[in-house]
C-alpha cells in the first residue's frame, strides 16, 4: 500500500476513502478453487451461507466426495446447476491428473491455460483464484465488474473500462496490482 500510495496519487485517494483493505486469502487447491466457484456473483454473506453448506454436505472436502453427492444434494445447498457443473467439472479434472498444487510456482499464463482448461472455468475464475488463493501481490481480474466501476469512479472516467482497457490501466500498479485490486473493492464497497 505505502509504494502505491507513493507512486500514484489515485491509489492514495482510493486509500485515503477506503483504509486498508481485507487480505481476503483462501487456500490453495481444490477447496479454494471451490470457494471461488460458491462465491461467484453472490454477496459475501450469500456465498458465506452457502459455502458453509456446501463444506458440511461435502466431507471430506475433496474432489471424490464432491463427486459422490448427487445434484439435488448439491442444489439443497443453494448451489445452481452451473455451479454444480462446475464444481463437477473441477473435482473430475483433479482426478483425472490436474495437479493444483503444482501451480503454486507457476506463471500466471500456466495457471490461467490449466484453469481454463476445465469447463466452467474462465479468466475471472483464474485471475480470482491467483490473487485469493495463491497469494500473488501482482495479479489482476481486469473482467471484474466492481473492480472495473471502482476504477471509472477513483479515475472519473466518462464509461466504465473494458476489461482489456482496466489490463492496460492496471499496468501502472505493477508490481502491486493485487493490491490496487484491493484497494479499488474496498473503495467500490
Amino acid at each position: 500500500v505505502r509504494a502505491l500510495r507513493r507512486r500514484c496519487a489515485i491509489m492514495r485517494h482510493v486509500h485515503d476513502i477506503a483504509g486498508h483493505p481485507p487480505l481476503r486469502r483462501q487456500p490453495a487447491g481444490f477447496q479454494g478453487l471451490a470457494r471461488v466457484i460458491v462465491g461467484q456473483q453472490l454477496s459475501v454473506a450469500s456465498a458465506a451461507a452457502i459455502w458453509t453448506r456446501t463444506v458440511e454436505a461435502c466431507r471430506p472436502f475433496e474432489p471424490a466426495a464432491m463427486l459422490a453427492l448427487t445434484d439435488k444434494q448439491l442444489a439443497a445447498v443453494g448451489l445452481s446447476r452451473p455451479k454444480i457443473r462446475t464444481l463437477r467439472a473441477i473435482a473430475e479434472a483433479c482426478t483425472n491428473g490436474l495437479d493444483l498444487a503444482s501451480l503454486h510456482d507457476a506463471s500466471e499464463q500456466e495457471v490461467h491455460s490449466a484453469l481454463t482448461e476445465v469447463v466452467g472455468i474462465g479468466p475471472w475464475t483464474a485471475d480470482v483464484y491467483i490473487m485469493f488463493c495463491l497469494g500473488r501481490a501482482d495479479g489482476w481480474a481486469p473482467g471484474d465488474l466492481a473492480l472495473q466501476i471502482a476504477a471509472q469512479r477513483a479515475m472519473s472516467l466518462g464509461e466504465r473500462p473494458s476489461a482489456d482497457a482496466l489490463k492496460e490501466i492496471g499496468e501502472r500498479w505493477r508490481p502491486w496490482r493485487g493490491v490496487a485490486a484491493r484497494l479499488l473493492w474496498a473503495y467500490y464497497a
